[in-house]
């Protein structure tokens, strides 16, 4: 049975009398709606890659859409009144008279955007579930919603003319909305609050959107979403490349090479060497010299910096799945496939090690090392969006695909980090990537001395808390 003939009758008249109203509704927004699009839309390009297609749900009369910076842009739309008058807005997107509930298109989507009509439709689970149809594993659906903290002002507007009408609607919450995608198979990733003053204001707003309402989010006219399609179970064996920068690390070569095992479709160790005093160069040439059965390269830093040896071995890699292993073993290289587990079926796309959860050994972190990594870890959720509970764990694992296209967004942060921890956690955050942690036993180093320096890589952590902060939070 078609979707159409099973739907309710409750389904159908309230889209009819949704199409009914925006076919009588004026198609030329006011100057509040035209500065309130103008701030969404700087949201959404800070959310949707330049090179990406997009199809927006609900598109009106197209005043989102023609402001959205994309390589395609699709937008349907029930009344066939503002589809009219979208096309004459925006000619370098296409529009069709659709509904949502009921979508039919032969084409699939990097972003799909949902702004400000998800209170409109007449059953959003149905919305939610018939959009898989034009997803891919990747698509993100981008949404906004209103905070019901404003529903009285907008009675108010109505009232003085700055908001045009609405035709009858729900007014769903947070809990609603995240409910319902999980219900429709979709994984919410992060939930922002935006826009404290949501119209042009002689250059006000944009001062007090940037600066403040990441503060009082409790404030905020809208809340922006971010989800991703729950992948089927069935994962297909990947390859593995497994970067390990060393430096004064000597003891530890053979034993990294001896208990990785072995995961996936193979795997092969790519050990960076970094201007060590020890021998831990001659001891690396040694093992790839007397394994020839295993996959190793080998290679040395020119430049400085774990950050630049791990651009160096992820550049010269050749596996499905990319993973970082610290060459001091303090994180056991046996956990390692549960790092494989969760990128190869789908229930993260970028897994972080979290040495905060099992008791450590003893001597494995001092006490000041364990609160400034906790307290990291609570700045960097708020940062991030999402729960990351220790950023400075070594381990972290993504796939190739999506490390090329964080190498490929680089400039949007700059070369910053010379850890290169935080290049990763961040572009995976600017791309919408599903991070997870994953609790790790942690181990004291049975070889050398630690290569951090506590006050001083303290201080660049703070500097590297505020240029998260610019670039994902105050923005």
């Amino acid at each position: 049975m078609e979707p159409e003939s099973a739907a309710s009758s409750q389904t159908q008249q309230h889209l009819a009398q949704v199409r009914e109203f925006y076919n009588s509704a004026p198609t030329d927004p006011n100057w509040a709606t035209r500065g309130y699009r103008e701030l969404l839309a700087h949201y959404y390009n800070l959310l949707i890659p330049s090179n990406a297609s997009v199809l927006e749900i609900g598109c009106g009369c197209g005043e989102l859409l023609a402001r959205i910076r994309a390589r395609r842009k699709v937008g349907i739309d029930l009344s066939e009144t503002q589809i009219a008058a979208a096309r004459v807005r925006a000619p370098d997107a296409e529009f069709l008279v659709q509904v949502g509930e009921f979508l039919d298109l032969d084409e699939r989507f990097d972003c799909i955007v949902i702004s400000d009509t998800l209170n409109l439709a007449a059953d959003v689970q149905l919305l939610f579930e018939r959009l898989h149809r034009v997803s891919h594993p990747a698509t993100r659906l981008l949404l906004n919603f209103h905070s019901a903290l404003w529903r009285p002002v907008f009675t108010l507007a109505r009232w003085i003319g700055i908001k045009s009408p609405e035709p009858q609607s729900s007014w769903l919450a947070t809990s609603d909305v995240r409910n319902l995608l999980e219900l429709a198979n979709w994984s919410p990733l992060t939930f922002q609050a935006r826009l404290v003053i949501p119209f042009s204001c002689g250059g006000l707003e944009r001062l007090v959107n940037r600066w403040l309402a990441p503060v009082v989010n409790w404030l905020c006219l809208t809340v922006f979403c971010v989800a991703r399609p729950i992948p089927p179970r069935k994962p297909r064996p990947l390859t593995v490349s497994i970067v390990i920068p060393a430096r004064n690390e000597a003891g530890n070569i053979e034993a990294a090479v001896r208990r990785t095992p072995q995961m996936g479709a193979g795997i092969e160790l790519i050990f960076v060497e970094g201007h060590s005093r020890d021998n831990t160069w001659a001891e690396i040439q040694r093992i790839e010299r007397e394994n020839p059965s295993l996959k190793i390269k080998i290679m040395q830093q020119t430049g400085r910096g774990k950050g630049d040896a791990v651009r160096l071995g992820f550049k010269a890699a050749t596996g499905d799945v990319l993973m970082i292993l610290d060459a001091d073993l303090t994180m056991p290289p046996e956990e390692l496939p549960k790092f494989y587990e969760i990128i190869a079926s789908g229930r993260a796309e970028f897994a972080n090690g979290c040495r905060l959860v099992y008791p450590m050994d003893e001597k494995a972190m001092q006490f000041l090392n364990l609160c400034a990594n906790k307290t990291f870890g609570l700045i960097f959720t708020w940062l991030l969006g999402q729960p990351v509970k220790d950023t400075l764990c070594g381990t972290k694992v993504l796939s190739r695909a999506h490390y090329l296209q964080i190498a490929e967004n680089r400039s949007y942060f700059g070369d910053f980090d010379p850890f290169g921890d935080f290049d990763l956690l961040f572009g995976a955050a600017k791309l919408n990537l599903k991070i997870a942690d994953v609790p790790i036993r942690y181990r004291e180093r049975t070889y050398g001395t630690t290569n951090i320096q506590r006050w001083k890589h303290g201080w660049l952590l703070l500097r590297m808390v505020m240029f998260a902060a610019r670039k994902l939070k105050f923005i």
